[in-house]
C-alpha cells in the first residue's frame, strides 16, 4: 500500500484505527449515516498498515488540524504566515494550495474579532431575522453571550428564527455581510451556505445563562410551543448522562424502570454503562448486566423510545430543581 494509492476514505479509516475505539466512536458519532457506512467498509477491508504510511497520514492530520487552528485565530493572512513559520515556505504552499477550498475565509468571519458588547449595540436594532442570520455564523458560545445580552423583546424572535432557517442565499448574506462590515471590517464574499435549524438553536440555548434560558423558554413556549419542545429535546440527549454529577444519577435511577434502563444500556456507550452501574446497587447491576448478556437483538426504535423516556424524566427533575444539569453560559446558584 503505497501512500500515492490512498483515497480520502482510506486515509480517514486508517486514521481512525490510530485513533483508538474510544476517540473513533466519537468522531463517528458527529458523521452521517453514509459516512459512518463508507468508513466502516473500509477499515473492515484495511490490510496492514505500514509505518511510513501511518506517520505520512498522522503528519497530514496535524498539518490540516494547524491550518484550521491558524485560520480560527486570525484569518487566511495570519494562516499563510504561520504555516511557513511552521513548515517553510515550500512546505506552506504545498499545504495551502491543497486546502485552498479551506482558506477562504467564513461569512462574518471578521466579527469572531468583535467584543460582544459591539456586537450587541449593532445589532439590537437590526430586523431579527438579520441578528438571526449574522449568530448562526459565529461560534454558539458567542451567538449565546449576544442573545442573552439582547433587549427581551428580541430575544425569542430571534431563536425562533434561528430555528426555522435553512439556508441563506450569496446574495443576502453578501448585502447583510457588506452592512456590518461597513461598521465594524472587512467584507469576504462566500458561497451558498447552509445556516440555521433547530440544532443551532439546541446549541446556542446549552450555552445561555440559565435565568436568561428560562425566561426565553417561558415566552417561548407561549407563542410557539412545539418548537419550544423540539429545541428543549435536542439540549439534552441519553449519552449526557455521563456528564451529570454522581448524586443527579443516582436521583434519576430511582425513578427509571428497570426494564427501561436495561434496554436503553443496550445502545448505550461503556462510558454512559459504566456511570449507570457505578450509581446503583451492586446486586441491581449485577442482574441488569446479566439480562444484557443473555438478552437477544432488539429493535433499535424501542432502545431509542427507552432512552427518550429516561431524557423526559432527566428533563422533569431538573425542571422541578431536584437535579441540575451541566452546561449553560454563567455559573450555576446552588443553596
Amino acid at each position: 500500500m503505497e501512500k500515492n494509492e490512498l483515497n480520502g476514505i482510506k486515509k480517514s479509516a486508517i486514521l481512525l484505527v490510530l485513533m483508538g475505539s474510544d476517540r473513533a466512536g466519537k468522531v463517528l458519532k458527529k458523521l452521517n449515516d453514509t459516512d459512518v457506512e463508507q468508513l466502516t467498509l473500509e477499515i473492515a477491508n484495511l490490510e496492514k498498515i505500514e509505518e511510513p504510511i501511518k506517520e505520512n497520514i498522522l503528519a497530514e492530520f496535524f498539518e490540516f488540524a494547524k491550518v484550521k487552528e491558524f485560520i480560527n485565530k486570525g484569518g487566511v493572512e495570519y494562516a499563510k504566515q504561520l504555516l511557513e513559520n511552521a513548515f517553510g515556505p515550500d512546505k506552506a504552499i504545498e499545504i495551502i494550495e491543497k486546502l485552498v477550498s479551506n482558506l477562504q475565509v467564513k461569512p462574518f468571519d471578521f466579527l469572531r474579532k468583535i467584543d460582544v458588547a459591539q456586537m450587541v449595540n449593532v445589532l439590537q436594532n437590526e430586523h431579527p431575522q438579520t441578528v438571526a442570520l449574522v449568530l448562526c455564523y459565529l461560534p454558539p458560545v458567542t451567538s449565546s453571550q449576544v442573545i442573552a445580552n439582547l433587549p427581551e423583546s428580541l430575544q425569542v424572535d430571534v431563536i425562533k428564527r434561528i430555528s426555522v432557517m435553512n439556508s441563506a442565499t450569496p446574495d443576502v448574506v453578501k448585502e447583510i455581510e457588506s452592512k456590518m462590515k461597513d461598521r465594524l471590517s472587512t467584507f469576504t464574499v462566500q458561497t451558498f451556505s447552509q445556516v440555521g435549524g433547530i440544532e443551532v438553536s439546541a446549541e446556542i440555548m446549552n450555552s445561555i445563562d440559565r435565568v436568561v434560558s428560562k425566561n426565553i423558554f417561558d415566552r417561548l413556549s407561549e407563542r410557539d410551543p412545539k418548537l419550544s419542545e423540539e429545541i428543549r429535546k435536542r439540549m439534552f440527549v441519553f449519552e449526557d448522562i455521563v456528564k451529570l454529577d454522581d448524586r443527579a444519577v443516582q436521583r434519576i435511577a430511582r425513578e427509571i424502570e428497570t426494564k427501561d434502563l436495561t434496554l436503553s444500556l443496550k445502545g448505550a456507550s461503556e462510558e454512559v454503562k459504566e456511570k449507570m452501574f457505578s450509581n446503583i446497587s451492586k446486586r441491581a447491576g449485577q442482574i441488569i448486566k446479566e439480562e444484557l448478556e443473555f438478552m437477544g437483538p432488539v429493535r433499535v426504535k424501542d432502545v431509542d423510545e427507552a432512552q427518550q423516556r429516561i431524557v423526559n424524566i432527566i428533563r422533569k427533575l431538573e425542571e422541578s430543581g431536584e437535579i441540575i444539569i451541566g452546561g449553560g453560559g454563567g455559573e450555576e446558584l446552588i443553596v
